[in-house]
């Protein structure tokens, strides 16, 4: 089977799955479903277009940068990478995948948080314009916001010599957590809510309410955000509004990718 046609029957599981899981279990249930919801088009556009072209344009990044820092060959950096003798290496590959969840989850955190700062805002505002969340939006994230995360933490976690293999396996894992994340339910996990993030921790980084703006970074250990200050979580309540404060986005694909490099006049006030 093609890519396309993998990406095709992924995203019919997918659908089926998640229209099961937020019905029963939906946060708001009020919103409406796939593929009525608003921004359904675009987001189909995101869900094709960045396996298919984003990530190779990434790897490529990735090389370019081991090959900066080893000095080889392109051809010869796997090689190397996997004949290297460290002491993150010699450790078995479960205990490399502990670690690295934790540590490219640290290096995430920061990451996200200057998304949200002034000078990268407007590439990470893409992924928050969604107005109806669920777990489809999840993939509606500029390129340029992709390549600068994936290229931060791949190549820190290989740089400190963690395991390529090991490596290899922990992008894809990231990448269905995020999807989860975005879904349309309720669950907050009780006490461990603190420990893992939850649906409902990662609704209320995505509302447009003030009391929500600028909380819950973490895509996967919400204890950062509990040390850092910016863990928020309200009990018995789920954010009701999404999308964007004070700034309006294109929903056209083509003009969002377009849309980071307008001419600031031309953007309403920026507010993360």
């Amino acid at each position: 089977m093609n890519r396309i046609g993998g990406l095709f029957v992924a995203l019919l599981a997918l659908s089926a799955f998640f229209w099961l899981v937020e019905t029963v279990f939906a946060a708001n249930p009020a919103q409406p479903r796939l593929p009525r919801r608003r921004g359904f088009t675009t987001d189909l556009w995101y869900w094709f277009a960045t396996p298919l072209v984003t990530k190779g344009v990434s790897q490529l990044g990735i090389v370019a940068i081991l090959v900066l820092i080893y000095r080889e060959n392109p051809n010869e950096i796997r090689a190397l990478l996997e004949s290297r003798d460290t002491l993150l290496s010699r450790q078995s590959l479960g205990l490399q995948a502990i670690e690295m969840l934790v540590l490219g989850d640290l290096i995430g955190y920061w990451l996200h948080r200057a998304f949200h700062g002034r000078a990268l805002w407007k590439f990470h505002a893409i992924h928050h314009c969604s107005k109806d969340l669920d777990w489809l939006s999840s993939v509606r994230l500029h390129p340029v916001n992709d390549w600068l995360t994936r290229w931060a933490q791949v190549a820190t976690l290989v740089g400190l010599g963690f395991s390529p293999t090991a490596v290899a396996a922990y992008a894809p894992f990231l990448t269905f957590y995020a999807v989860f994340l975005h879904a349309n339910v309720s669950w907050g996990f009780g006490p461990l809510g603190r420990l893992v993030a939850s649906p409902r921790f990662h609704r209320w980084h995505h509302t447009s309410e003030d009391e929500g703006l600028d909380k819950n970074f973490a895509g996967l250990l919400p204890v950062f955000d509990v040390v850092f200050g910016t863990y928020y979580m309200p009990e018995g309540r789920v954010p009701q509004a999404f999308g964007l404060k004070n700034e309006e986005i294109p929903e056209s694909f083509w003009r969002q990718l377009a849309y980071p490099f307008r001419r600031a006049r031309a953007r309403l006030p920026v507010s993360a």
